[in-house]
């Protein structure tokens, strides 16, 4: 049973970039990024991989309780892949299929964790960001590899993190989720500060890299026997 909520449709791709672009520009003007969570009962990962050579879109949701972590359903939505893949605008081709694997969910999550970026982005527009803006719910990005920025050496232990800056502007951190592995950059999508994204990844690691709910939705969106395609946020 799903949980009933629909968000507005993402607008069809007619092939203009630039106006793709200013529309990043606007939205990220509406992303919010002081803590406005509710109790946080309920956690959802989002990831997107591709099937048959990228014609379609399969989005993986998961629905966890907040307190055990323990996964209490999932979700794939399979939809026509309708953009081609232009770096920076990856939360336009991705989303459709996302809003509807969130929909198949049997209730709403009080706060989603996304395979990507949130304002940590050319444009301050990443996945993450674009997800929250458009449904008004809590939203972090946590991806695997710096898209725009710079920061400082990071500690080797566990919960060591520093600052990422663009153009003067602290846009998430650079977060170590296991000793001695390579880091996560986690960035705030919306209604959430970059402290408290950092807090609530920290909660989810248990002894993987990825928090349970990125790592959970990243292992069904990228099935073994599905063709992957390579992502940037």
């Amino acid at each position: 049973m799903s949980n009933a909520f629909r968000w507005p449709a993402m607008p069809p791709w007619d092939g203009d970039t630039a106006s793709a672009r200013a529309l990043q520009l606007a939205l990220a003007r509406e992303v919010r990024l002081q803590d406005e969570l509710p109790d946080v009962h309920y956690l959802a990962g989002v990831d997107v991989g591709f099937e048959a050579g990228g014609s379609i879109t399969r989005a993986a949701a998961v629905l966890l309780d907040a307190a055990t972590l323990q996964p209490l359903a999932q979700e794939v939505a399979r939809v026509p892949t309708a953009m081609p893949y232009i770096p920076g605008l990856l939360s336009f081709r991705e989303l459709p299929a996302v809003l509807q694997a969130l929909a198949l969910l049997p209730r709403l999550p009080d706060l989603i964790m996304v395979d990507g970026q949130g304002i940590a982005h050319p444009r301050g527009l990443g996945i993450a960001a674009h997800l929250g803006v458009m449904t008004d719910l809590p939203t972090i990005g946590v991806a695997k590899t710096i898209l725009v920025g710079e920061h400082e050496a990071l500690g080797p232990s566990r919960g060591d993190h520093v600052p990422l800056h663009y153009k003067g502007r602290e846009i998430g951190a650079v977060l170590r989720t296991r000793e001695r592995v390579k880091p996560l950059i986690i960035s705030p999508g919306h209604r959430v500060s970059v402290d408290t994204a950092v807090h609530w990844v920290m909660q989810c690691c248990t002894r993987y890299r990825l928090p349970e709910p990125t790592r959970l939705a990243d292992r069904l969106a990228s099935r073994r026997d599905m063709s992957s395609e390579e992502r940037r946020r």
